[in-house]
This record gives C-alpha cells, structure tokens and sequence, in this order.
C-alpha cells in the first residue's frame, strides 16, 4: 500500500495480480511458452536470440516464468543451459515444485523439435504480455481516476510516464552495421558545410562560444556552473534569447528559484536595456516607455516556455519535457539551477525509494538528465553551483573540481562551462586585459572537441551578456545609433504606440504590468 501511495497511483506490476473483473481471458500464449522454454534446454545459443526480447515477467504462467528465472541464471554465470543443469538450478533456488517438478520439465523438451523459430514465437510472447500490461495499467488508470483521494495532476504526469515506460519495453536495442551511422554523419556533416557558420549543432548567439562547440549538440548534457552573483541565469537568459529570438530556436526554461514573472520581467530588462529597478517600480521616463514600447516586440511569439516549478523531480521534468518537444517542438532545455532538484516527487520521498544521501541523490540527477537528452535528442543545460573552494584559491579562476555535491556531475556532462568575473573579486586586469564589465566563459570539459575559454562582455544593469563587439542599443531620447528588429520603423513610434505602455494608461501605480 506504501508503494501505491508513493507512487501516486501505480503498483508493482512484475507482480501484482493481473485484474479479475475484466471477465475476459487475458492474452497468452501457453503452448507457445512452452516451445520456447523448450527450444531453450535443446539448443546452447538460443538464449543469445530471445535474451533481449524476453524477461521473467514476459510469461503468463508462474511454472513457466520459474524456470525462465532459472535459465537467466545460468547464462549469468556462462553455465550450460539444458534440461538437467536447469532442474538443477530450480532445485537449489528451492523452486523445483513451484516449477512443475522433473517430469513437467522433461516434457518441456518433448514438445519442440529444435529452436530454428525461438526467435518468432519469443516475440509473440512479448507482445501478449505487453497486451497484458496495457490492460493492467489501463484498469489501475481508471480505478485511480474513479478515487477522489489522488491528486490528478500528479495521476496524469504518472501515467503519460508508465506509459512511455511500456512502450519502450518493445524497443530492442541492436547492434548496427557501420555503413548506415556513416550515412548519418556524413548528412550531419553536409549540413553544418552548407551553414556559412560552419556549425553543426544549435546556435547560443555568443559567436566565440559557438566557434568551440560547434553550437550544442542534440543529446548533450552541458553543465553552466559559477559561483553565486557570477550571472548563471543572466547568461542563461541572454542565450535563451539570442537562439530564440535570432534563430527562431524552441527553448524551455525551468526555474526552481525563480517565478514566471520574475524570469520574464528578466528578459524584458535583457531585451529593453532599462534598469530592474525601473521594470520593477515602474518608475520610467517617458523616452524608456518609448522605448520599452518597441524592444519589448521582440519578445512577442517568440518560442520561449518557462515553468516555475519549485522541487522539481527528474520524473516530472521527464513529462513535461516530453510534452514540450512534442507539441511545442523545443530544441533544447534550461534548469535553473541542479542543486534545487529532487530525484523523487513529494509522495515518493516518505517511501524507501528515497536515496541514502544528497551526494548520491545529485548523482543520480545528472544521470538521468543526460539519460532525458539522449531520449529526447535534444542538448539539456544545467546550471549549477560550486563549491567556496575556489574562494581561497589565486586568481579565483573555477576548475573542474569546483563542481559542487558530486563528482558524477563532471562525469556525466558532454560539456562543462564555468562563468568567470574576475571583477567580482577586485581583479581588474587579467592577461593584460581590462576586466571592467567582462566575463569568461572557461569550457573546461568538451567530450566532443576543444576546451578553452571565450570573454564576453556583461551589463550588470541589464543582466546581460553580450558578444564582445556587439553593439548596445540606447534609449529613444538619445538619437544614438540601435539594433531594431527587420521592418521596425523608430521614427513612426507613434504616440500610440508609445502611449500602450505609459503611465497615463494605469489607475494605479500596482497596475503596471512590470
């Protein structure tokens, strides 16, 4: 009962008894079982041919799913499997009766004449049990839903997961032959040669950066660590905006520590160049209305999703992930920030699955993102923090073994960034160069290719990062030089449009939007 409750509605189904009142037959494939078991005990390498597609639980009958235990067992330990050495194993496993004893055994191998078709009737099975589990998992789906006492967006989230899991229960991983993963890459290859940029993977907008990757790459897990107050989300933020805006690139932001609206009113103090202060009090002049009024279309439509979920789970980032690529077509994720998420939900932290330590428990984390990046073929960034180490080191420069809670996190990663602002700790000059409002981006691991360092310039005002050479727009009332998106026309800014936004608009100062 435990178990059901800590996992929102689910049990166990390797053993739980399939449903009763459904008053109809469940599939199965009795005779078929048979022969295969068989087969099994006629020929040594037929286990090689079903030890993929089969599993214990893949068999209706309990005698049956004994002795296939039993038959694993041996081919764990490189034993010769046949009718004697597997009586043998159940025996030991003190199993034999349950099984049928000897002589049900023995007629096992009676009933087939060699294992030439192991390999079909292995997949008929397969597909009956996973009919079986289809009909389990619908029936506990609609018992649950009829329970007033379970939460329903947990339910749903449960069971789009158990869903899934079923499904790949049918994909059987095979080995390739290597002319049709050269095809691949040389199409991968052609493709990035016909991008002026010579990249192949997803554009960040910080040309250096790119310059080393080669954009981020499907199924990379990139790890952005710094220090607190170094601009991990700022950076986060300015590259969300950059792919999405310029490139059209779907991104998803997961924010555990921050609200929707905080994260947004970031972005429009990225975009909008106007002070937080100001967005947040929304005591504006008239030229930074004016101004807001048109760098604020830039963020319009653009394929930006952000969740503000706090103690997020792998399992429900799993899901809503998911969905995102799905519907939304999202090339690439942002959790903000590692250390803030749980491995279990809320339900599932009182039961035994929860991990023995935080150590193990971030481990497990970054695994299973990595595991969701190569699912979902798209690159996953994950912020994270570091240790204070480095705090009383020279040059305060991060390395590797900053990396904070688990050292499985360098492990895991494809890349590993560091943010840098030597600024921060009063050094204003490094490598002969001024410091001031400059930032480096150190890619201390790169699986792939180079590692090396890029220096980016940072607006602290703005909670920007920019390319070193790129230019800052400025507001209206300068008449300076700025960037506008294609078809913007500054001078008909009209009073109209800047008026959407000015203070005249509100009856109060708490109804302004920002």
């Amino acid at each position: 009962m435990a178990r059901e409750q800590s996992r929102g509605y689910r049990t166990d189904r390797r053993t739980s008894p399939l449903s009763p009142e459904m008053g109809r037959l469940q599939p199965q494939a009795i005779e078929l079982e048979e022969a295969v078991l068989g087969a099994l005990m006629l020929e040594k390498d037929a286990f090689s041919e079903v030890c993929d597609i089969l599993k214990p639980e893949s068999f209706y009958k309990p005698a049956h799913k004994l002795i296939y235990e039993a038959i694993v067992d041996l081919a764990r330990k490189s034993q010769p499997i046949d009718m004697l050495t597997v009586i043998e194993r159940l025996r030991n496993r003190g199993t034999l009766e349950e099984a049928g004893g000897e002589y049900q055994i023995a007629m096992l191998t009676n009933k087939v004449n060699s294992a030439a078709n192991i390999e079909f009737h292995a997949k008929i099975v397969a597909q009956k049990y996973l009919a079986r589990e289809l009909i389990r998992f619908a029936s506990q789906v609609q018992a649950n839903a009829y329970d007033d006492t379970y939460d329903i967006d947990h339910l749903m989230e449960q069971t789009e997961s158990d869903l899934f899991e079923i499904s790949q229960e049918n994909i059987k991983r095979e080995a390739v032959q290597i002319n049709p993963v050269i095809s691949e890459a040389m199409e991968l290859l052609q493709k990035a040669a016909n991008r002026k940029e010579g990249l192949s993977g997803l554009q960040t907008g910080f040309h250096d950066l790119d310059k080393i990757t080669s954009g981020w790459q499907n199924s990379d897990l990139i790890i952005l660590a710094a220090r607190p107050a170094m601009g991990k989300t700022a950076f986060a933020l300015s590259m969300a905006k950059n792919m999405a805006v310029n490139y059209g690139t779907g991104v998803a932001v997961f924010s555990l520590e921050m609200a929707n609206v905080q994260l947004v009113n970031r972005l429009i103090v990225n975009t909008c160049e106007i002070p937080g202060e100001k967005i947040r009090s929304g005591q504006l002049d008239d030229h930074e209305w004016a101004q807001l009024s048109i760098k604020i279309k830039d963020l319009e439509d653009v394929p930006i999703y952000v969740d503000e979920t706090a103690n997020l789970s792998v399992f429900e980032l799993r899901s809503k992930a998911r969905r995102l690529v799905r519907e939304h077509g999202v090339k690439m994720i942002i959790i903000d920030y590692l250390q803030l998420m749980t491995l279990n939900s809320k339900e599932e932290k009182s039961s035994a699955l929860r991990v023995g330590s935080r150590e193990q428990e971030v481990s497990s984390i970054s695994r299973s993102l990595k595991g969701l990046a190569k699912e979902l073929n798209i690159p996953i960034i994950a912020l994270s923090q570091l240790n204070r180490g480095l705090e009383n080191r020279e040059g305060k420069r991060p390395q590797l073994s900053d990396l904070r809670e688990s050292g499985a996190i360098e492990q895991d990663a494809d890349i590993v960034c560091f943010i840098h602002r030597p600024e921060v700790y009063g050094i204003m000059e490094q490598d002969g160069m001024d410091t001031h409002g400059m930032a480096e981006v150190i890619v201390a691991k790169h699986r792939n290719g180079k590692t090396g360092s890029v220096w980016l310039r940072f607006k602290n005002d703005f909670a920007r990062f920019q390319n070193k050479d790129e230019d800052s727009i400025v507001n209206i009332a300068s008449g300076m030089n700025r960037k506008l998106r294609p078809n913007t026309q500054f001078d008909t800014a009209s009073t109209d449009t800047v008026s959407a936004y000015a203070p005249g608009t509100f009856d109060k100062k708490d109804d302004i939007p920002f």
